[in-house]
C-alpha cells in the first residue's frame, strides 16, 4: 500500500506533505504535486518536503526527489526536507542527500 500527498502553496513556497509509504507507486503524485510550479518557469521558489507522515521511503523516492531538484533549477530554488524519521534520515545521509537538499 503506498501513501498520500498534499500540497500547501503560498506566493514563494510549495510544501508537499508525504504520508504513509513513499514509493514508485507515488511518483504519478508526487510529480504531479510540484509539476505545476516548476512548469511555469518560476525562478527563487522553495519547496519544502514534510516528512512528518512517513514511514517508509525506498531508492525510487530518492531518483523522485532528484528529478524534483532537477526540474525545479538546482541555483534557482531551495529544496528543503524536513521532519525525517532517525531511520529515513539515516537512509538520506546514506545516500549523501546533505549535500544535494538542506535536512532539517
Amino acid at each position: 500500500m503506498s501513501g498520500t500527498i498534499s500540497v500547501e502553496r503560498s506566493d514563494k513556497e510549495t510544501v508537499i506533505n508525504i504520508k504513509g509509504r513513499f514509493n514508485f507507486e507515488m511518483h504519478s503524485q508526487f510529480r504531479t504535486a510540484y509539476q505545476e510550479d516548476t512548469s511555469k518557469g518560476q525562478k527563487g521558489r522553495k519547496f519544502v518536503i514534510d516528512l512528518s507522515g512517513t514511514e517508509y521511503i525506498d531508492s525510487s523516492a530518492l531518483g523522485m526527489l532528484l528529478l524534483l531538484r532537477e526540474e525545479a533549477g538546482t541555483n534557482e530554488s531551495d529544496i528543503e526536507i524536513i521532519n525525517a524519521k532517525p531511520e529515513i534520515r539515516k537512509i538520506l545521509e546514506t545516500a549523501n542527500f546533505q549535500r544535494l537538499f538542506k535536512i532539517s
